[in-house]
């Protein structure tokens, strides 16, 4: 554990940058110090590896004053991630990953293969190893910077905006690459940004610090969303604060129906069974059961009535009559008179009527098919995601409805914006009953899914 007992950081000019701050950060969890310019974090951060010494109070490392250690055996012993990642730019891929190693004494060849093992880890293709960091996109040298950094194995591992530099989806990325290899590695992590939406994401703990260095709150993320401490907190977390803490409340309990749903070659039987009073459209997918996209129900079933050369049935379930006016032939006895002519002209053409049939049935589409598409917009993975996730595919959805589907992109369900509220409304419900309810109850927000 990392504790930072009353720390101040006091400069030659009389400026406070760190103010009385204590804070015990966990092992083996990402700590995230979060809030606005001047308050102190990177200070802090850089507290803790000395490289700014304290004024007054002391941090603890594993119960040892880090004031008593070498300074340069302290920082070896730390992973250092910042932004643009400070990168080697004379130095290949491989050698500045192996740059710690070799200070520790390791040769080059054990250096280079555990440089090696980290590309890997982090994502990086192995073809990358011999180029040099001007060769490489920006999102890539902050996982070369990344690697360096594990490259030792180090307990502790300080992060001061390592993404912030890179674009949204790079960073998305990033995120999601460090989490996986948080989940592996089990590193105590202390991570530095502005972001308060990055630090939700990543953090195990969040500390929220004010301008002069001042501690504001240290919590969990849904506790930070759903109490902040004071005015300042709740103003930084920013007003949206209600949509974000649905992060924490599992998608694994919704309710999602497969009514709604039909494959590409459904037939007009199928159609309508599936057509719900409430939702005048249906989801369309593939023969794998992939979604495709909405279609109007009713011009679903149109399309079933050519295809079949069938009336579509009206109000009342009766099909329409043959003839204009609805009324049979005027006289039976012409009927009957042509009836001997007509049978066996019916015999002759027979089968050259059964091979146009189905000539024409092959090539007609299935309805479903030959029916215009609304986009289905961005599923969510159900129990994976979150209500969050599911709201916002639910909210962009031209029909309001959310698709659900599995690991594969397989459509398990359809489900409203309604039921989703309800959801919404009975997993705050539970929360409220049982606040230390355990990591993993359906619809419990303790930990986010991310």
């Amino acid at each position: 554990m990392i504790r930072i007992e009353s720390v101040t950081k006091r400069y030659p000019d009389g400026t406070v940058a760190v103010d009385d701050l204590t804070l015990d950060i966990p092992d083996g969890s990402i700590t995230v110090l979060v809030g606005p310019s001047g308050c102190g974090k990177t200070t802090t951060l850089r507290m803790i590896n000395r490289m700014i010494e304290p004024s007054g109070g002391r941090i603890l490392l594993d119960g040892q004053d880090i004031a008593q250690q070498p300074v340069t055996a302290l920082r070896r012993s730390m992973g250092y991630v910042i932004q643009n990642a400070g990168l080697f730019q004379h130095r290949t891929i491989v050698d500045n990953i192996a740059t710690v190693p070799r200070m520790l004494g390791w040769d080059r060849s054990r250096a280079r293969e555990r440089a090696r093992e980290l590309m890997e880890r982090v994502g990086l293709d192995a073809a990358l190893a011999k180029r040099y960091p001007y060769q490489l996109s920006g999102g890539q040298q902050q996982r070369v910077g990344v690697a360096r950094a594990l490259a030792a194995d180090p307990p502790v591992l300080l992060m001061d905006e390592p993404f912030s530099a890179v674009d949204p989806i790079v960073r998305k990325g990033l995120q999601a690459e460090l989490l996986r290899i948080q989940a592996e590695l089990g590193k105590t992590i202390v991570f530095v940004t502005h972001d308060i939406d990055e630090a939700i994401k990543l953090g195990n703990m969040i500390a929220v610090m004010r301008t002069g260095g001042h501690l504001a709150q240290f919590a969990p993320p849904d506790e930070l969303l759903s109490s902040p401490a004071d005015a300042f907190v709740e103003d930084f977390l920013g007003t949206d604060r209600g949509i974000r803490r649905l992060s924490f409340f599992t998608s694994a309990g919704l309710d999602v129906t497969t009514t709604p749903i039909v494959t590409v070659d459904a037939d007009a039987a199928q159609i309508a069974e599936r057509t719900l009073p409430e939702l005048p459209y249906l989801l369309v997918t593939d023969a794998e059961g992939k979604p495709l996209g909405w279609a109007k129900a009713e011009e679903l079933a149109a399309q079933a009535a050519d295809s079949t050369g069938e009336q579509p049935a009206d109000s009342t379930g009766e099909q329409a009559p043959d003839s204009a006016d609805g009324q049979a032939p005027d006289s039976a006895d012409a009927q009957a008179a042509g009836s001997t002519d007509a049978q066996a002209a019916d015999s002759a053409d027979a089968p050259a009527a059964e091979s146009a049939e189905r000539t024409a049935a092959e090539r007609s589409p299935a309805p479903a098919a030959a029916a215009p598409l609304l986009p289905h917009g961005r599923p969510f993975v159900f129990g994976r995601e979150s209500l969050r996730d599911a709201l916002d595919c639910a909210v962009l959805s031209p029909t309001g409805w959310a698709v659900a589907v599995d690991g594969t992109g397989k459509a398990v369900g359809v489900t409203s914006q309604e039921t989703i509220a309800t959801a919404i409304r009975g997993a705050h419900a539970r929360r409220a009953a049982k606040p230390d309810s355990p990591d993993g109850d359906a619809g419990e927000p303790v930990k986010a899914l991310r």
